[in-house]
């Protein structure tokens, strides 16, 4: 069957020319042929020239997502294990060989060119997640392809929300092979952590704080350190590795406190040298605040506060607020690693925000690194809503 054809409205075409791989609903002027969620379809202009090929979700606002740019392409089964292949082969090439005990993305969504697909590895399991209805259409090949990259199952967690704007259920489970026992070991620059696949936030684990992790293990010698929203400990284990006289947690999920003292427990780590505080970390803040407690280094790696464009003000005033009381903690020297994960909030309203919070505090703030996801998060230039977690490591003086 020949596939549909999608046609814009004039001028619309312009972000396509520029490789950004969405097509909205708004931009389409018509389509011909039958279109099912997960098709592919020629995307052309107004004037009938190509454009791309994209697959297709009718329910959602983003109409299309491109996978190729070249015509001559065709979207089967051989493109798309040679789009799976060529990724894992890239942080090969890039991050070195997988050690035992490894945890990399190897599979970036749109930036691999693999739209609303991603792919952790945990050792020999691969974790997979399909977001749009383009990815969940080739789930069963990307699978086969995985395990012919050398992996030795694959689980699927299709959970996040923003599969119902694609008008997709929810779906988790193993697809290939057998799920180790849960929660699982991985090792990053030498801290053992722990991973639940099946129960824990996005795949198991952020690892796009890897590299984040590092550099706040390289800062926090000697100091005493606060880290908030600490999940499963990732930043408090890597306080605690790079010298940190003591770490205070604060995680408001008794799941994800109970995995981290496990780690913290097969990591060594002295038990006076870390406490944890199961609680909201605004109301916890401010309890600290008003007890005149100080801290060398303060941690926040926040959830998503805004999640789509609609979300952005009042993102704003949560992320204020939190820089505003870690900077009233921070005492004279101290260091605060400041992180926002959401895409609606770029890197220049992000840095508004913490200086509108520095100023508020009556704080002399230095920047001393801007920080990013880790080098397995491929970001490409076109695509910006990829580059979605920014972050400051600053300086009170």
């Amino acid at each position: 069957m020949r596939p549909a054809v999608v046609r814009l409205k004039a001028g619309r075409e312009k972000s396509l020319q520029r490789r950004h791989p969405w097509v909205f609903s708004g931009a389409i002027a018509s389509i011909s042929g039958e279109v099912l969620p997960g098709d592919t379809a020629r995307l052309e202009a107004a004037d009938g020239h190509f454009l791309a090929w994209a697959g297709c979700s009718p329910v959602s606002q983003i109409y299309a997502r491109v996978w190729s740019f070249d015509e001559h392409d065709a979207i089967d089964a051989r493109f798309i294990s040679g789009r799976v292949a060529a990724a894992i082969a890239d942080r090969d090439r890039r991050l070195g060989a997988r050690p035992p005990g490894h945890a990399r993305r190897l599979l970036n969504a749109e930036a691999d060119g693999m739209p609303g697909l991603i792919v952790d590895a945990y050792g020999p399991l691969a974790v997979m997640q399909c977001s749009s209805a383009a990815a969940d259409r080739w789930r069963e090949t990307v699978a086969d392809s995985l395990l012919a990259g050398g992996f030795e199952s694959v689980y699927e967690r299709s959970d996040a929300e923003v599969r119902e704007l694609e008008g997709l259920p929810g779906r988790c489970g193993p697809l290939r092979g057998h799920l180790p026992p849960q929660p699982m070991e991985v090792v990053e620059s030498a801290v053992r952590l722990l991973v639940d696949v099946v129960r824990g936030h996005k795949t198991g684990m952020y690892l796009d704080q890897a590299v984040n992790r590092a550099t706040a293990a390289d800062c926090a010698s000697g100091r005493r350190v606060l880290n908030c929203f600490a999940y499963t400990g990732g930043f408090s284990l890597a306080c605690l590795a790079g010298g940190a006289d003591h770490v205070l947690s604060i995680e408001s999920a008794a799941d994800a406190v109970a995995l981290a003292r496990l780690a913290e427990e097969r990591n060594g780590v002295a038990p006076a040298r870390s406490s944890w505080v199961t609680g909201d970390v605004f109301e916890e803040l401010r309890k600290l605040r008003d007890a005149r407690q100080r801290f060398d280094m303060v941690v926040l790696d926040p959830p998503k506060f805004a999640p789509t464009q609609g979300h952005v003000e009042r993102a704003s005033r949560a992320y204020k607020d939190i820089n505003l009381l870690a900077l009233k903690l921070l005492a004279p020297g101290g260091l605060l690693a400041t992180f926002s994960c959401s895409g609606a909030v770029d890197a220049g309203l992000f840095r508004r925000i913490v200086a509108g919070a520095a100023e508020d505090a009556g704080a002399d703030v230095a920047v001393r690194a801007r920080l990013g996801p880790a080098p397995d998060h491929t970001v490409r230039l076109a695509f910006p809503e990829g580059d979605y977690l920014k972050g400051l490591l600053l300086e009170r003086l």
